[in-house]
């Protein structure tokens, strides 16, 4: 599947006054797809397939991101971003989900977690979650580590930095955090930029790194997601990635209950395009299906 096609078998959304581009297919029990930072649902593409042939599959591209609209001087947030995915799911009277998550998406796995943690506490009703399995993403601030460009987009050159940013600087820094033997090709990162400049990407970009501040922020109340969860969680972690690698998994192990995390060796920051089968098969089998 080409870019352009994944793009033509998409729907728009309404969120407030903007457009939510979906990728929707598949049918049985929902499966939620969350993608991260800076990329789109088109990380999903190689996993698409074997996922909708068993289940009604949901991919928004977040706002900001991708095909969505991407507004400027707009205050993006993993809490809105949370409020644009319930909204959503609303929309299509969908109250329960399994989710996979990745990076940007973690976080707002996180959030999505905490509410429903809440609400079960409370017995109240809303959007109900049987599963999560989250992908390489900073589930702990204390033990992220960001990029440099990253940490320059949150500093006062923001602005600057982002309009700067451009397709040779995309692909060094995304070299850098995939893993050695499973390289992004060329193609792979015209995709990217593609998504990540199209629609005035780059005068968001800056805005939507804010997330690793509100990490800190709410670090409790996310952490705290993980750790009284009543559900089944599984941690997919491609160690040789330099921002949430072996670190991330090592902690998670020491800091939720009954870790359940699956260590890939020699896979980067992007475990679903760097092996998409080892990930569809550990996600099958945390959730009981057969392989």
């Amino acid at each position: 599947m080409t870019l352009a096609e994944w793009k033509a078998g998409g729907s728009y959304h309404p969120y407030k006054q903007h457009q939510i581009f979906v990728r929707e297919e598949g049918a049985g029990e929902i499966l939620l797809l969350i993608h991260g930072f800076p990329t789109a649902s088109w990380d999903w593409q190689q996993l698409w397939p074997a996922l909708t042939q068993r289940y009604h599959v949901l991919a928004p591209d977040l706002l900001g991101f991708g095909f969505s609209d991407k507004p400027r001087n707009y205050p993006y947030s993993i809490l809105d971003q949370a409020d644009m995915i319930e909204a959503l799911l609303q929309q299509k009277n969908i109250v329960t989900v399994k989710i996979i998550s990745h990076d940007y998406g973690d976080t707002i796995a996180q959030e999505l977690l905490a509410r429903f943690n809440i609400r079960q506490s409370k017995g109240e009703k809303g959007l109900e979650i049987n599963h999560l399995c989250l992908l390489n993403g900073g589930l702990f601030p204390e033990v992220h580590r960001p990029l440099l460009v990253q940490k320059v987009l949150m500093s006062s050159l923001g602005g600057l930095v982002s309009r700067l940013f451009n397709r040779r600087k995309l692909g060094k820094n995304f070299k850098r955090i995939f893993g050695p033997n499973t390289q992004p090709t060329e193609k792979d990162l015209d995709d990217f930029w593609i998504l990540i400049e199209g629609n005035g990407g780059r005068y968001v970009f800056h805005l939507l790194i804010r997330y690793m501040a509100e990490r800190v922020q709410f670090r409790d109340r996310w952490v705290g997601a993980l750790q009284e969860a009543k559900i089944p969680l599984r941690f997919i972690n491609g160690l040789a990635d330099p921002i949430s690698g072996a670190h991330m998994a090592q902690h998670y192990k020491e800091l939720i209950p009954n870790p359940d995390v699956v260590a890939l060796e020699d896979i980067g920051h992007f475990p679903l395009i760097e092996s998409p089968q080892e990930v569809l098969i550990h996600f099958l089998v945390f959730v009981g299906e057969d392989i």
